[in-house]
């Protein structure tokens, strides 16, 4: 029975050993899909809103005071119809007060200067008129939005159905541009200060 029991005992440890090895791995995958069709977007005005000088004393020490309202014109273009999402990147993340605005810089390095914000109006697909909608993530979960707050994809859906964006191949619309400055009574503003919002607006295909 000894040579019996040493050849079971064998072979359990040999079982455990083949399950703690499967444990230990971990599969990698890689996917994606290369699609024929590439989508150029464009801004009127190359993209650039100038304040021009603004004297702190117009500025309000209490309340934020908005500077301007300004209205680009964006068209992306594509090679044929897809869909995509225009997603936002603030390229002065922090400097906001509020993480759905893009921020304006700052000064001494930690007082928030102020922000921008930015609205979708007057979307025409393929000579059609539509709707903006947004998704956190890009995938799924639309609904009607026309606020592009920073980090959010924006697409364009029938005025019916905010759920599902359209394949486009031409796209344009008002890019409504907001921009305030902080209350006052907070900023250091002894010298002259640069505004220096940016953000990346780029094209992601659905």
């Amino acid at each position: 029975m000894k040579p019996l029991f040493t050849a079971l005992a064998s072979g359990l440890m040999l079982l455990g050993s083949a399950a703690t090895y499967a444990a230990s791995t971990v599969d990698l995958t890689v996917k994606g899909l290369i699609v024929p069709s590439a989508c150029t977007p464009t801004l009127s005005g190359g993209g650039v809103i100038d304040h021009g000088k603004i004297s702190a004393k117009d500025l309000r020490p209490d309340n934020p005071t908005n500077i301007g309202n300004h209205t680009l014109t964006m068209v992306v273009s594509c090679d044929s119809a897809i869909s995509f999402a225009l997603h936002s990147v603030d390229n002065r993340a922090g400097s906001s007060v509020s993480s759905s605005n893009y921020g304006l810089g700052l000064i001494n390095g930690t007082q928030k200067l102020g922000w921008f914000g930015l609205t979708l109006s007057n979307p025409v697909a393929d000579g059609v008129a539509v709707q903006p909608i947004a998704s956190f993530n890009g995938q799924d979960n639309w609904y009607s939005e026309k606020f592009w707050d920073a980090g959010l994809h924006m697409s364009v859906a029938a005025m019916d159905d905010a759920t599902q964006p359209l394949p486009v191949k031409d796209l344009s619309l008002d890019l409504l541009v907001h921009t305030s400055i902080a209350r006052t009574d907070g900023l250091d503003l002894s010298n002259e200060v640069t505004l220096d919002g940016s953000a990346t607006l780029e094209v992601k295909y659905l």
